[in-house]
């Protein structure tokens, strides 16, 4: 008598030891990297900025230390927020622009910290270069300006919009698509 093929498999893979595919919760095993879009010109962006980067280092599934945060990845360091004159420079301009689009390609996902009506142009193309590079997209509203309208080319290429008080729990190893609550303009 012989032993059949299906019955050779269910000895070597014992199909009740197999673990649950989803898991209720975080999945907190697995931690993903972000890039870090946002704009930091204006009082209201320098805030949102600062309250993002808290929010994602308080979030157990983004790791932060890996992630591309452009104001720390500018060429040689020169950070033109401390050093306006270097926006002048071509050599700085280009480096710090092609060092921006490697962080995009490199990163699981894309974080824009939106903040309406005062939209950052920069962010604008870093979000569009990470759709056509398939990133998913993430944005991220202050929630006293959640609702507001936003550019109709943002909302577009966004795969999710959510309040900044749900940015520390939101679990990046489970992005899903929602729509947001505001207008477009």
């Amino acid at each position: 008598m012989g032993v059949s093929f299906e019955q050779i498999l269910l000895k070597l893979v014992n199909v009740k030891n197999i673990p649950p595919i989803r898991k209720k919760g975080f999945s907190m095993t697995k931690q993903k990297t972000v890039y870090f879009g946002a704009g930091w010109f204006t009082e209201t962006q320098n805030k949102a900025y600062k309250d993002a980067m808290s929010a994602l280092n308080a979030n157990p599934t983004i790791d932060l230390e890996n992630s591309y945060v452009p104001l720390q990845n500018q060429y040689k360091d020169i950070r033109v927020d401390e050093h306006p004159e270097y926006l002048h420079d071509k050599e700085w301009a280009q480096a710090t622009y092609n060092g921006d689009l490697v962080g995009i390609k490199t990163s699981d996902v894309m974080l824009g910290v939106y903040v309406p009506k005062e939209e950052d142009v920069g962010l604008g193309m870093e979000l569009g270069y990470a759709m056509s590079q398939g990133k998913y997209v993430l944005l991220v509203i202050p929630d006293e300006l959640y609702g507001e309208s936003i550019n109709l080319m943002s909302w577009g290429v966004a795969d999710n919009v959510i309040k900044m008080s749900e940015l520390a729990t939101f679990d990046f190893n489970r992005p899903r698509y929602n729509f947001y609550d505001g207008a477009v303009y």
